[in-house]
């Protein structure tokens, strides 16, 4: 049975490049039941304030929203509940060690399929100022008017 295409982004969190520095960026599978890929696959979810932690050497993601498909009466789950994600040890102990005893953290940028199945981004993040969002802001900007003017 031939598997489905890449369909593109379904979620994407803009709101992690404004408010950190992002580095080291992987790609990890995500656990789902049936009716949470399809309210994923219909775009009612949200990444903001969510974020990775680690706990007994597995990696889960907390406060990701996936809204109750509106089908799935008694198979719906908990919009709020902690995913797991799919990573092999190495990866998990690399971002452990890196956030451990450090002000980083690690955040979901986006969510994806992948030959049918949910993938999400996750990078290591660092906190911003006040004035290194002001810098990010200008420097937009500055993109913005170069492109009106070339073209």
């Amino acid at each position: 049975m031939p598997r489905k295409k890449e369909s593109g982004v379904l979620l994407e969190n803009r709101r992690a490049y404004h408010e950190y520095f992002l580095s080291d960026f992987l790609t990890a599978g995500l656990v789902l039941t049936g009716t949470e890929i399809k309210s994923l696959r219909a775009r009612n979810a949200s990444l903001s304030d969510s974020y990775v932690y680690i706990k007994n050497g597995e990696a889960y993601i907390a406060n990701m929203h996936i809204a109750p498909y509106k089908e799935g009466n008694l198979n719906n789950v908990d919009h709020l509940r902690d995913r797991k994600l799919l990573l092999n040890k190495a990866e998990i102990r690399k971002l452990e060690n890196k956030t451990k005893g450090k002000s980083m953290t690690i955040v979901p940028t986006k969510v994806f399929l992948l030959h049918g199945r949910a993938k999400i981004e996750i990078a290591l993040a660092k906190g911003k100022n006040l004035h290194d969002k002001r810098e990010s802001i200008k420097e937009k900007d500055l993109r913005r008017e170069m492109e009106k003017e070339n073209g």
